[in-house]
């Protein structure tokens, strides 16, 4: 296997359940140790995407391969068994009446000879691939327990440790850590990420958790109505979202309407500096204007053009709820504490050196 060819690649892929379209037209590629994070609402078409690369389902149309070739088109599919991916559920899926050596056993038992080049194991390879797969999730010395006796996060390790047991080239995680509670959530996802990555697994995730997508993955995709709108590492889809409704989805984010002059954008809150994809816009043109909490400073003006509409204070911070002269309702986040109170008039300023990002209309 070579580091430069793609372990998952989905070419125009798509499928629909009777008269509804669960996924529309995806492409991507996913190389050796990548873990991509896919985002989005419920409903979007997330899951529905992870179960055809699993071959849970089979396409409509496009193309599905996973090394060393095709898995999936309008003519072929490959079942799961034959796949070499592994998958984790949300629901852990382990059963309660084996022990935790025997549930990470149980996808290595009916492992034969001849499927892709896998030979069949011994039971003493078995136990030493069982083994490994503990000791990789540090779960050593639980072989004898049983999955009641175990707190949520070791449940997780040891469904993690099923999927790692058949030396996967990849693996699929449906919203493994949302049953897990804040306090573990963090340890456990970053003990996953590190693992993976250690093996040259490609994964992909799904969430609907924003912060948890953007700190789990190198890359991130963004669906919406089956359709994957935008992939890219976290930073650049947080800073240079494709569209507003990506924006929204990959942070808090408000939208004021402006007209472009020379190399800003006129709004009612004052002159804002902009950039889009295409570089500056012709004079005159409209466009939405990407606003989020941290990017303005609010000031307290008896001739303002904004006003103040309600504050919490955090004790780090203070989040004003501010209403433009147009109607527009903004959240302004403020370092430390804000004397400013409801009614009060203010104005509002971009930060230092900040740069809107604007959408033509």
């Amino acid at each position: 296997m070579s580091e430069s060819e793609p372990l998952i690649e989905c070419k125009g892929v798509s499928k629909s359940f009777d008269d509804t379209v669960a996924v529309q037209d995806v492409s991507f590629q996913l190389m050796p140790g990548e873990v991509m994070s896919i985002l989005g609402a419920s409903g979007c078409g997330k899951t529905s995407l992870l179960r055809l690369i699993a071959g849970f389902e089979m396409v409509d149309g496009g193309q599905i391969r996973i090394y060393p070739g095709l898995v999936s088109d309008a003519d072929n599919h490959l079942p799961p068994e034959r796949r070499n991916i592994g998958m984790v559920f949300q629901e852990y899926a382990l059963f309660p009446h084996l022990t935790v050596a025997q549930n990470v056993g149980f996808g290595l038992n009916g492992r034969k000879r001849g499927r892709r080049g896998q030979d069949g194991l011994t039971r003493d390879e078995r136990r030493s691939r069982v083994r490994d797969a503990l000791e990789l999730v540090r779960l050593s010395g639980l072989e004898a327990r049983y999955p009641h006796e175990l707190s949520g996060g070791q449940q997780q390790r040891v469904a993690l440790a099923r999927t790692l047991a058949p030396s996967p080239i990849a693996a699929l995680l449906d919203e493994p850590f949302s049953n897990l509670d804040a306090s573990l959530r963090r340890n456990v996802r970053e003990e996953v990420g590190a693992i993976l990555r250690d093996q040259h697994i490609a994964a992909i995730f799904v969430t609907h958790d924003r912060d948890e997508a953007f700190a789990f993955a190198d890359l991130v995709g963004v669906m919406s109505e089956g359709r994957l709108e935008q992939v890219n590492s976290p930073d650049a889809l947080y800073n240079f979202p494709a569209t507003p409704s990506v924006a929204r989805i990959v942070g808090e984010c408000y939208f004021l309407p402006g007209v472009a002059r020379a190399d800003v954008a006129d709004t009612d809150i004052g002159a804002l500096p902009y950039t889009c994809s295409d570089g500056l816009m012709p004079e005159g043109m409209r466009m939405t204007i990407r606003v989020r909490p941290q990017d303005l400073n609010v000031r307290a003006d008896a001739a303002g053009s904004c006003v103040v509409e309600s504050r919490e204070y955090r004790g780090g911070e203070t989040m004003l709820a501010i209403r433009t002269r147009s109607g527009v309702a903004l959240r302004c986040r403020q370092a430390g504490y804000s004397s400013l109170s409801n009614g009060m008039r203010v104005t509002l300023e971009p930060r230092d050196d900040e740069v809107f990002l604007a959408f033509p209309v």
